[in-house]
Protein backbone atom coordinates (compact mmCIF):
# COMPACT_ATOMS: atom_id res chain seq x y z
CA UNK A 1 0.00 0.00 0.00
CA UNK A 2 1.60 3.08 -1.04
CA UNK A 3 1.54 6.40 1.43
CA UNK A 4 -1.02 7.88 -0.52
CA UNK A 5 -3.97 5.20 -0.23
CA UNK A 6 -2.78 4.63 3.52
CA UNK A 7 -6.07 5.16 5.56
CA UNK A 8 -3.64 7.53 8.35
CA UNK A 9 -1.42 9.92 8.51
CA UNK A 10 -0.45 9.01 11.89
CA UNK A 11 -1.41 6.29 14.63
CA UNK A 12 -0.37 7.00 18.46
CA UNK A 13 0.15 3.96 19.78
CA UNK A 14 -0.33 3.64 23.54
CA UNK A 15 -2.95 6.22 23.39
CA UNK A 16 -4.48 4.97 26.42
CA UNK A 17 -1.72 5.22 28.34
CA UNK A 18 -0.14 8.45 30.77
CA UNK A 19 2.11 10.25 27.58
CA UNK A 20 -0.09 8.83 25.07
CA UNK A 21 -3.12 10.31 26.49
CA UNK A 22 -1.31 13.88 26.34
CA UNK A 23 -0.22 13.70 22.74
CA UNK A 24 -3.59 12.48 22.17
CA UNK A 25 -4.84 15.45 23.65
CA UNK A 26 -2.58 17.47 21.76
CA UNK A 27 -2.85 16.78 18.15
CA UNK A 28 -6.76 17.18 18.75
CA UNK A 29 -6.21 20.38 20.04
CA UNK A 30 -3.68 21.48 17.77
CA UNK A 31 -4.87 19.75 14.66
CA UNK A 32 -8.34 18.19 14.87
CA UNK A 33 -9.76 20.98 12.71
CA UNK A 34 -7.45 20.17 9.79
CA UNK A 35 -7.24 17.69 7.34
CA UNK A 36 -4.67 15.10 9.38
CA UNK A 37 -5.87 11.78 9.55
CA UNK A 38 -4.89 10.15 12.51
CA UNK A 39 -5.64 7.04 14.71
CA UNK A 40 -5.76 5.74 18.21
CA UNK A 41 -4.34 2.42 19.58
CA UNK A 42 -3.38 0.19 22.47
CA UNK A 43 -4.46 -3.38 23.78
CA UNK A 44 -7.74 -2.27 24.99
CA UNK A 45 -10.27 -0.62 22.93
CA UNK A 46 -12.46 0.52 25.77
CA UNK A 47 -10.16 2.17 27.47
CA UNK A 48 -9.04 3.86 24.43
CA UNK A 49 -12.65 4.97 24.20
CA UNK A 50 -12.69 6.33 27.67
CA UNK A 51 -9.72 8.40 27.08
CA UNK A 52 -10.82 9.49 23.68
CA UNK A 53 -14.37 10.20 25.57
CA UNK A 54 -12.94 12.14 28.45
CA UNK A 55 -10.18 14.42 26.17
CA UNK A 56 -13.75 15.41 24.18
CA UNK A 57 -11.81 14.00 20.94
CA UNK A 58 -13.92 13.19 17.98
CA UNK A 59 -15.30 10.02 17.34
CA UNK A 60 -14.08 10.53 13.84
CA UNK A 61 -10.83 9.40 15.24
CA UNK A 62 -10.64 5.54 14.88
CA UNK A 63 -9.38 3.33 17.48
CA UNK A 64 -7.37 0.55 16.95
CA UNK A 65 -6.78 -2.74 19.21
CA UNK A 66 -3.01 -3.20 18.97
CA UNK A 67 -0.51 -5.49 21.18
CA UNK A 68 3.01 -5.98 20.88
CA UNK A 69 2.78 -9.65 21.68
CA UNK A 70 0.43 -10.01 18.45
CA UNK A 71 2.42 -9.73 15.74
CA UNK A 72 -0.30 -9.34 12.85
CA UNK A 73 -1.63 -6.64 15.20
CA UNK A 74 1.06 -4.61 15.01
CA UNK A 75 1.86 -4.87 11.07
CA UNK A 76 -2.07 -3.92 10.55
CA UNK A 77 -1.26 -0.89 12.21
CA UNK A 78 2.34 -0.20 10.60
CA UNK A 79 0.23 -0.58 7.16
CA UNK A 80 -2.76 1.24 7.48
CA UNK A 81 -0.04 4.48 8.48
CA UNK A 82 2.77 6.83 7.58
CA UNK A 83 3.92 7.41 10.92
CA UNK A 84 3.64 5.47 13.95
CA UNK A 85 4.11 7.64 16.99
CA UNK A 86 4.92 5.24 20.32
CA UNK A 87 4.71 5.75 23.78
CA UNK A 88 4.60 2.15 24.86
CA UNK A 89 7.36 1.27 27.22
CA UNK A 90 9.98 0.34 28.36
CA UNK A 91 11.01 -0.14 25.26
CA UNK A 92 13.38 -2.70 25.69
CA UNK A 93 10.53 -4.61 27.12
CA UNK A 94 7.95 -3.77 24.57
CA UNK A 95 9.42 -2.22 21.38
CA UNK A 96 11.25 -4.39 19.27
CA UNK A 97 7.97 -5.98 17.03
CA UNK A 98 7.18 -2.31 16.09
CA UNK A 99 10.31 -1.16 15.21
CA UNK A 100 10.79 -4.29 13.30
CA UNK A 101 7.83 -4.06 11.34
CA UNK A 102 8.04 -0.34 10.86
CA UNK A 103 11.72 -1.06 9.36
CA UNK A 104 10.28 -3.93 6.85
CA UNK A 105 7.01 -2.39 5.55
CA UNK A 106 8.61 1.11 5.05
CA UNK A 107 6.49 3.15 7.90
CA UNK A 108 8.42 5.87 9.28
CA UNK A 109 8.42 5.63 13.50
CA UNK A 110 9.26 8.07 16.13
CA UNK A 111 9.52 7.28 19.91
CA UNK A 112 10.32 8.58 23.39
CA UNK A 113 13.13 6.36 23.85
CA UNK A 114 15.99 7.04 26.30
CA UNK A 115 17.01 3.49 26.71
CA UNK A 116 20.90 3.63 24.84
CA UNK A 117 21.50 0.25 25.20
CA UNK A 118 18.21 -1.12 23.35
CA UNK A 119 19.10 1.92 20.37
CA UNK A 120 22.29 0.31 20.49
CA UNK A 121 20.81 -2.94 19.49
CA UNK A 122 18.08 -1.39 16.82
CA UNK A 123 20.33 0.73 15.53
CA UNK A 124 22.82 -2.83 14.66
CA UNK A 125 20.02 -5.06 14.09
CA UNK A 126 17.68 -2.77 11.69
CA UNK A 127 19.74 -0.09 10.03
CA UNK A 128 19.81 -1.94 6.87
CA UNK A 129 16.43 -2.63 6.50
CA UNK A 130 15.06 0.80 7.14
CA UNK A 131 17.48 1.78 4.34
CA UNK A 132 16.14 -0.43 2.10
CA UNK A 133 12.61 0.31 3.11
CA UNK A 134 12.74 4.04 3.45
CA UNK A 135 11.84 3.92 6.43
CA UNK A 136 12.78 6.89 8.59
CA UNK A 137 13.17 5.51 12.63
CA UNK A 138 13.74 8.10 15.16
CA UNK A 139 14.58 8.00 18.56
CA UNK A 140 14.51 9.93 21.61
CA UNK A 141 11.72 12.40 20.21
CA UNK A 142 10.90 13.82 23.81
CA UNK A 143 12.97 16.07 26.37
CA UNK A 144 15.62 13.29 25.64
CA UNK A 145 16.93 13.91 23.41
CA UNK A 146 15.37 16.64 21.01
CA UNK A 147 15.95 20.59 23.47
CA UNK A 148 19.80 19.35 23.46
CA UNK A 149 19.85 17.18 20.20
CA UNK A 150 18.73 20.44 18.26
CA UNK A 151 20.10 23.07 20.60
CA UNK A 152 23.96 21.73 19.45
CA UNK A 153 22.65 21.77 16.18
CA UNK A 154 21.79 24.84 16.03
CA UNK A 155 24.96 26.22 17.55
CA UNK A 156 26.95 24.79 15.55
CA UNK A 157 24.84 25.68 12.24
CA UNK A 158 26.10 29.03 13.49
CA UNK A 159 29.61 28.49 14.20
CA UNK A 160 30.05 27.17 10.79
CA UNK A 161 27.92 29.87 8.90
CA UNK A 162 29.59 32.59 10.93
CA UNK A 163 33.84 31.12 10.63
CA UNK A 164 33.29 28.52 8.30
CA UNK A 165 34.31 25.91 11.18
CA UNK A 166 32.66 24.05 13.74
CA UNK A 167 33.10 24.58 17.81
CA UNK A 168 35.48 21.69 18.86
CA UNK A 169 33.76 21.46 22.73
CA UNK A 170 30.75 22.36 23.38
CA UNK A 171 28.92 22.74 27.22
CA UNK A 172 25.32 21.27 27.63
CA UNK A 173 24.31 23.44 30.97
CA UNK A 174 20.75 23.41 31.96
CA UNK A 175 19.72 26.75 33.27
CA UNK A 176 16.43 26.16 34.69
CA UNK A 177 14.45 23.08 35.19
CA UNK A 178 10.83 22.42 36.66
CA UNK A 179 9.12 19.46 36.22
CA UNK A 180 8.76 15.78 37.80
CA UNK A 181 9.08 12.11 36.84
CA UNK A 182 6.43 10.17 35.48
CA UNK A 183 5.88 6.29 36.94
CA UNK A 184 7.06 5.06 32.97
CA UNK A 185 10.39 6.73 32.95
CA UNK A 186 11.22 5.63 36.41
CA UNK A 187 10.02 1.69 35.09
CA UNK A 188 12.63 2.38 31.93
CA UNK A 189 15.83 2.95 34.39
CA UNK A 190 14.84 0.17 36.40
CA UNK A 191 14.33 -1.87 33.53
CA UNK A 192 17.99 -0.78 32.54
CA UNK A 193 19.42 -1.19 35.51
CA UNK A 194 17.95 -4.81 35.70
CA UNK A 195 19.43 -5.49 31.68
CA UNK A 196 22.73 -3.96 33.04
CA UNK A 197 22.58 -6.25 36.13
CA UNK A 198 21.77 -9.40 34.13
CA UNK A 199 24.34 -8.70 31.04
CA UNK A 200 28.01 -6.71 32.02
CA UNK A 201 28.33 -5.69 28.44
CA UNK A 202 25.34 -3.35 28.53
CA UNK A 203 27.70 -1.61 31.07
CA UNK A 204 29.84 -0.98 28.23
CA UNK A 205 27.55 0.69 26.10
CA UNK A 206 25.51 3.07 28.79
CA UNK A 207 29.19 4.43 29.94
CA UNK A 208 30.37 4.77 26.37
CA UNK A 209 29.59 8.44 25.33
CA UNK A 210 30.09 6.70 21.58
CA UNK A 211 28.05 3.62 21.55
CA UNK A 212 25.78 4.50 19.00
CA UNK A 213 28.20 5.77 16.44
CA UNK A 214 28.74 2.21 15.01
CA UNK A 215 32.18 1.69 13.71
CA UNK A 216 33.18 5.29 15.42
CA UNK A 217 34.96 6.18 18.28
CA UNK A 218 35.90 10.06 18.81
CA UNK A 219 38.18 11.58 21.48
CA UNK A 220 38.01 10.85 25.30
CA UNK A 221 35.11 12.98 26.69
CA UNK A 222 34.46 15.04 29.76
CA UNK A 223 32.61 13.14 32.44
CA UNK A 224 30.60 15.40 34.02
CA UNK A 225 29.88 12.89 36.50
CA UNK A 226 31.37 15.50 39.96
CA UNK A 227 30.55 19.04 40.94
CA UNK A 228 32.47 21.66 39.64
CA UNK A 229 33.33 25.16 38.83
CA UNK A 230 33.00 26.66 35.73
CA UNK A 231 35.12 30.11 35.58
CA UNK A 232 33.43 30.70 31.57
CA UNK A 233 29.57 30.60 32.95
CA UNK A 234 30.49 31.95 36.53
CA UNK A 235 28.76 28.87 37.73
CA UNK A 236 28.78 25.81 39.68
CA UNK A 237 27.96 22.84 37.77
CA UNK A 238 25.81 19.11 39.28
CA UNK A 239 25.79 16.17 37.28
CA UNK A 240 22.75 15.76 35.06
CA UNK A 241 20.31 12.91 34.58
CA UNK A 242 19.52 12.96 31.44
CA UNK A 243 23.32 13.59 30.22
CA UNK A 244 24.05 9.52 29.46
CA UNK A 245 21.21 9.87 26.82
CA UNK A 246 21.22 13.23 25.68
CA UNK A 247 25.61 12.87 25.17
CA UNK A 248 25.01 9.48 22.92
CA UNK A 249 22.26 10.93 20.96
CA UNK A 250 24.38 13.70 20.19
CA UNK A 251 27.70 12.26 18.84
CA UNK A 252 25.43 9.99 17.00
CA UNK A 253 24.31 13.38 14.88
CA UNK A 254 27.44 14.34 14.55
CA UNK A 255 28.59 10.90 12.65
CA UNK A 256 25.45 11.17 10.93
CA UNK A 257 25.99 14.57 9.36
CA UNK A 258 29.37 13.26 8.10
CA UNK A 259 30.92 14.87 11.09
CA UNK A 260 30.02 18.47 10.59
CA UNK A 261 30.59 19.07 14.45
CA UNK A 262 34.28 17.54 13.77
CA UNK A 263 35.77 14.03 14.23
CA UNK A 264 37.58 15.64 17.42
CA UNK A 265 34.11 17.15 18.84
CA UNK A 266 33.86 17.26 22.88
CA UNK A 267 30.52 17.45 24.49
CA UNK A 268 29.32 17.03 28.11
CA UNK A 269 26.22 18.15 30.07
CA UNK A 270 25.21 19.33 33.35
CA UNK A 271 23.03 20.80 35.63
CA UNK A 272 24.00 24.94 36.66
CA UNK A 273 23.61 25.78 40.50
CA UNK A 274 24.80 28.90 40.67
CA UNK A 275 27.70 30.91 42.17
CA UNK A 276 29.36 30.88 45.76
CA UNK A 277 28.75 28.32 48.71
CA UNK A 278 24.91 28.18 47.84
CA UNK A 279 25.82 26.78 44.29
CA UNK A 280 28.24 24.44 45.40
CA UNK A 281 26.30 23.06 48.07
CA UNK A 282 23.13 22.57 45.79
CA UNK A 283 25.77 21.13 43.40
CA UNK A 284 26.89 18.67 45.89
CA UNK A 285 23.68 17.80 47.04
CA UNK A 286 22.48 17.04 43.48
CA UNK A 287 25.08 14.74 42.62
CA UNK A 288 24.52 12.72 46.00
CA UNK A 289 20.33 12.43 45.29
CA UNK A 290 19.05 9.55 44.08
CA UNK A 291 15.20 10.50 45.05
CA UNK A 292 14.52 9.30 41.43
CA UNK A 293 15.72 5.75 41.99
CA UNK A 294 13.72 5.58 45.25
CA UNK A 295 10.51 6.57 43.82
CA UNK A 296 7.25 4.58 43.89
CA UNK A 297 5.88 6.10 40.99
CA UNK A 298 3.82 3.45 38.87
CA UNK A 299 3.67 3.25 35.00
CA UNK A 300 0.49 5.25 33.75
CA UNK A 301 1.28 8.06 37.33
CA UNK A 302 3.10 11.40 36.82
CA UNK A 303 2.47 15.09 37.23
CA UNK A 304 -0.78 17.04 37.79
CA UNK A 305 -2.34 19.17 34.56
CA UNK A 306 -1.24 21.86 37.13
CA UNK A 307 2.29 20.49 37.35
CA UNK A 308 2.91 20.40 33.85
CA UNK A 309 1.69 23.46 33.06
CA UNK A 310 3.49 25.25 35.42
CA UNK A 311 6.79 23.45 34.39
CA UNK A 312 9.70 25.17 32.18
CA UNK A 313 12.97 24.36 31.25
CA UNK A 314 15.72 26.77 29.85
CA UNK A 315 19.18 25.22 28.51
CA UNK A 316 22.28 26.35 27.30
CA UNK A 317 24.71 25.30 24.48
CA UNK A 318 28.16 27.27 24.71
CA UNK A 319 31.52 26.70 23.60
CA UNK A 320 34.77 28.86 21.67
CA UNK A 321 34.58 29.03 18.08
CA UNK A 322 38.05 28.81 16.12
CA UNK A 323 38.50 32.53 15.95
CA UNK A 324 38.35 32.56 19.86
CA UNK A 325 34.85 33.70 20.18
CA UNK A 326 32.82 32.71 22.55
CA UNK A 327 29.38 31.73 21.12
CA UNK A 328 26.52 30.39 23.29
CA UNK A 329 22.61 28.87 22.08
CA UNK A 330 19.65 28.47 24.03
CA UNK A 331 16.78 26.26 24.46
CA UNK A 332 13.67 26.91 26.46
CA UNK A 333 10.42 25.13 26.82
CA UNK A 334 6.78 26.44 28.34
CA UNK A 335 5.93 23.19 29.74
CA UNK A 336 7.00 20.48 32.24
CA UNK A 337 9.89 19.36 30.23
CA UNK A 338 9.27 14.81 30.92
CA UNK A 339 5.86 15.33 30.05
CA UNK A 340 4.04 18.22 29.11
CA UNK A 341 6.53 19.59 26.41
CA UNK A 342 7.49 15.83 25.42
CA UNK A 343 4.13 14.69 24.16
CA UNK A 344 4.65 17.86 22.22
CA UNK A 345 7.57 17.61 21.02
CA UNK A 346 7.22 13.76 20.22
CA UNK A 347 3.52 15.01 18.24
CA UNK A 348 5.95 17.33 16.29
CA UNK A 349 8.35 15.19 15.08
CA UNK A 350 5.48 12.83 13.09
CA UNK A 351 4.14 15.94 11.84
CA UNK A 352 7.45 16.64 11.10
CA UNK A 353 8.16 13.67 9.19
CA UNK A 354 4.65 13.74 7.67
CA UNK A 355 5.02 17.34 5.91
CA UNK A 356 8.91 16.44 4.61
CA UNK A 357 9.08 13.13 3.41
CA UNK A 358 12.31 14.23 1.79
CA UNK A 359 14.00 15.47 4.33
CA UNK A 360 15.58 12.37 5.09
CA UNK A 361 16.21 8.56 3.33
CA UNK A 362 15.66 5.53 5.37
CA UNK A 363 17.46 4.60 8.64
CA UNK A 364 18.20 4.88 12.17
CA UNK A 365 18.20 8.23 12.92
CA UNK A 366 18.12 11.13 15.52
CA UNK A 367 16.23 14.23 15.40
CA UNK A 368 18.67 16.67 14.56
CA UNK A 369 20.22 14.51 11.76
CA UNK A 370 16.87 13.70 10.43
CA UNK A 371 15.14 16.63 10.76
CA UNK A 372 17.55 19.81 11.85
CA UNK A 373 16.15 23.25 10.68
CA UNK A 374 12.53 22.01 9.97
CA UNK A 375 11.86 20.44 13.24
CA UNK A 376 13.06 23.66 14.74
CA UNK A 377 10.81 25.50 12.83
CA UNK A 378 8.02 23.51 13.66
CA UNK A 379 8.66 23.37 17.94
CA UNK A 380 8.58 27.08 17.55
CA UNK A 381 5.53 27.16 15.50
CA UNK A 382 3.50 24.92 17.38
CA UNK A 383 4.96 23.25 20.32
CA UNK A 384 6.15 26.71 22.86
CA UNK A 385 9.84 26.32 21.94
CA UNK A 386 12.65 28.85 21.62
CA UNK A 387 15.51 28.26 19.68
CA UNK A 388 18.02 31.24 19.50
CA UNK A 389 21.85 32.51 19.73
CA UNK A 390 22.35 34.14 22.68
CA UNK A 391 25.92 35.39 21.89
CA UNK A 392 28.26 35.11 19.04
Amino acid sequence: MSATEKPFDIVVFGASGYTGRLVAEYLAEEYGNTELKWAMAGRSLSKLASVRSELGISDQVTLLEVDVESPESVSDMVDACRVVITTVGPYQLYGDELVKQCAERGTDYVDLTGEPSWMHKTIAQYSETAKASGAKIVHSCGFDSIPFDLGVYLLQQHAISKTGEPIATVKGRVRAMNGTFSGGTIASMRATMASAKANPAIIQILTNPFALTEEFSGPEQPSGAAPQYDEELQSWSAPFIMAPINTKNIHRSNFLLGHRYGQNFCYDEMLLTGDGDQGKDTAEFVAKDNSVARSDLQPGEGPSKTERENGNYDAIFAGESAAGEMMISSVQGDRDPGYGSTSKMLAEAAMCLLHNPDLASGGLWTPASAMGDALIGRLQAHAGLTFQIEKG
